[in-house]
């Protein structure tokens, strides 16, 4: 095996590594189906979904990463990470929720009405906002949605950074990706072959095996591991001590 390809397997067993330390220092996953906003989420901080039924193969056991996320990228950006993941979570009363704020939400629903075509509405993903008829054609799979992506465990790292694309979220952010995903690279952890993202229309997507378009043919930055390592230990340190 080629030592770039051995080097590789070797940092992505280490950022697993750095995330059970983080499982195990915020007391475990969550659900965000089962979650809410009074549950002490940081203002600020990153996001690692999971999906069932899809396992690392390649850099040891245990479940793989199937998204990577922050948000407040812009500067003055007022939303929080709680803001975040309740749009991909969608609205608990209705079952439904909005892909137009959601590029996660979008990427799902555009693989299950490739993969159930009886789902597919031609109006999604298009415009930036649509009328009331238009979101009540689109309810029955805004609910699809919900289902999956609430079914998804997660965990998350608290950053408390400024808004902006030089904050140590988007460091994070995109260094994550770059190391996981398979585009362009010998897949390390493949996805399953029932995997719902295989049947996404997003090329990136398919070939990466990640729902993350953007930083899936990046680089990863040597000094990201030992970067996200110290805010684990950071942020757990803090906790403890709270």
């Amino acid at each position: 095996m080629p030592r770039r390809m051995l080097e590789r397997i070797e940092d992505v067993a280490r950022f697993y590594a750095a995330l059970r330390r983080l499982e195990e220092g915020i007391g475990g996953m969550r659900r965000l189906s089962y979650c809410d906003g009074r549950a002490g989420w940081p203002e600020r901080g990153i996001y690692f979904f999971f999906e069932g039924g899809e396992g690392r193969t390649g850099s040891g056991a245990g479940p793989r990463v199937v998204r990577v996320g922050t948000h407040a990228l812009t500067s003055g950006s007022g939303t929080s990470l709680w803001n975040r993941l309740r749009n991909h979570r969608g609205d608990t009363k209705t079952g439904g929720g909005n892909h137009r704020g959601s590029i996660f939400r979008l990427l799902v629903g555009a693989a299950l009405a490739a993969r159930e075509p009886g789902l597919s509405i031609d109006t999604w993903g298009c415009c930036s906002s649509a009328p009331r008829e238009v979101r009540a054609r689109e309810a029955d799979l805004e609910r699809r949605v919900s289902g999956v992506i609430g079914n998804m465990p997660m965990l998350w790292l608290c950053i408390d950074d400024q808004p902006g694309r030089d904050s140590r979220r988007g460091y994070i952010e995109r260094n994550a990706i770059a190391l996981l995903s398979n585009h362009g690279r010998t897949a390390i952890d493949p996805p399953s072959e029932t995997w719902l993202g295989r049947h996404c229309p997003r090329g990136k997507v398919r070939r990466s095996g990640l729902w993350n378009q953007r930083h899936v043919d990046d680089e990863c930055n040597p000094d990201f591991l030992p970067t996200l390592e110290g805010l684990i230990s950071e942020w757990i340190a803090g906790e403890g001590a709270s």
